[in-house]
């Protein structure tokens, strides 16, 4: 088999220069990319570089040096190794095809009913999917995307910009500038991670035309779209709750490790249900189920019973081991105002109003803000260390 140069690209942010090798990456002029975060710790970095073994790593200043350490191509069709721990801490290369991100690429262009020469706003980190997604949709639409470090009021307002990609914590932060920036967009993709209740009735409502995706990196960043797959895309809840997906966005395999799935249905970790119209509604990951006394809770439907609480900005859920049940339901909650957070009987009552007895948080921890990660979503395995240390310290901390 044919093997394709990889290179590592270490990134502080999008870039004219990342730009030109994604392009020669797709077009097959240039070495497949794995662009990857600069910023990272050295040691968590260079774990990354070793896990996906590249054949050579090119610095933030465009300095392109051959790896010494063992290193290997990939299949000639992969143009993008995306380097990810995700929250397990484990890191992995996802390998996406030229012919993955274009399909996705046009697909979600054609969704969003994009204009000729209508340009995107990247805000989001180049080297997770949903950046690099937003730099190919330029690409394929042949127009130069608006490259910013961050998505403030001024720099929205000021990118003449149709469109744009951003996580739920941007567009909470933009709906707070009175006459919102984005109001001009003709779409705002939102993703990465499930939109607080309000969010998006508050954001139509102030005339922003958000649209949710869900997705991940294995299908080339979202692919179904306010619960509706892509063209080409099928997503079907089978008999074990999981999201299976399948279409031409599936990667090709994980670097140096297993392949795509040969039937070409990729078993997602997250749970699922259609609605009456065939729509797919998240309920949260499989990994993250609570067991607590022989009853499993999801996360997700708890997080989302507390954020519809008066007095709660942000909520996170997890489970804590208990000697007695197994585990237990742990709420960490963001005050909309730290000086008068909700009573805690009344985040207790609001989930028992939703969902059964056993679903009811038995411990409440108020925070300035929960760990992010800079895909925007919750850092769990850092939260989860944080909620233990506050334990075994018994600071700053309040059970109930």
């Amino acid at each position: 088999m044919t093997l394709r140069p990889l290179r590592a690209v270490l990134v502080e942010r999008a870039t004219p220069r990342l730009l030109e090798l994604l392009a020669a990456a797709l077009d097959g002029s240039g070495p497949a990319i794995a662009p990857l975060d600069a910023g990272l710790p050295p040691a968590r970095l260079a774990g990354l570089i070793d896990a996906l073994g590249p054949d050579s790593v090119q610095d933030t200043e465009g300095v392109t040096s051959a790896r010494s350490g063992p290193h290997e191509g990939v299949a000639e069709g992969t143009a993008v190794v995306v380097g990810t721990s995700g929250s397990t801490g484990v890191p992995k290369g996802v390998e996406l095809s030229a012919a993955a991100l274009r399909h996705s690429a046009r697909a979600s262009l054609d969704r969003v009913g994009a204009r000729p020469g209508e340009r995107w706003l990247c805000c989001l980190p180049a080297t997770h999917v949903a950046g690099l997604a937003v730099l190919v949709r330029s690409l394929v639409s042949g127009t130069e995307p608006v490259l910013a470090e961050r998505a403030d009021a001024g720099t929205v307002a000021a990118s003449d910009c149709a469109h744009v990609s951003l996580v739920p914590t941007q567009l909470q932060r933009l709906l707070a500038h009175g006459p919102t920036p984005l109001a001009g967009f003709s779409s705002v993709l939102l993703g990465g991670a499930a939109a607080p209740p309000g969010l998006l009735e508050a954001g139509r409502d102030a005339g922003v035309p958000v649209v949710t995706t869900y997705g991940m990196t294995e299908t080339c960043g979202g692919c179904v779209y306010d619960g509706v797959p892509l063209d080409g895309v099928r997503a079907e809840v089978r008999d074990d709750g999981r999201i299976w997906i399948s279409g031409p966005v599936l990667f090709s395999g994980y670097r140096r490790g297993p392949r795509a799935p040969a039937d070409g249905w990729f078993r997602t970790g997250d749970l699922g249900v259609l609605d009456g119209a065939g729509r797919l509604r998240v309920r949260g990951r499989a990994d993250d189920v609570i067991n607590t006394g022989g009853h499993k809770v999801v996360p997700g439907e708890v997080a989302a019973a507390l954020q519809s609480c008066p007095g709660v900005r942000e909520v996170a859920v997890v489970g804590q081991p208990d000697p007695e049940w197994g585990e237990r339901v742990v709420a960490v909650v963001v005050p909309a105002d730290p000086a008068d957070p909700p009573a805690p009987e009344l985040l207790r009552r609001h989930v028992r109003e939703r969902l059964p007895r056993y679903a009811i948080p038995s411990r409440v921890v108020m925070v300035d803000a929960v760990p992010m990660l800079p895909s925007g979503k919750y850092d769990l395995v850092r939260l989860r260390q944080e909620l233990l240390r506050r334990e075994q310290t018994e600071a700053e901390s309040v059970t109930y």
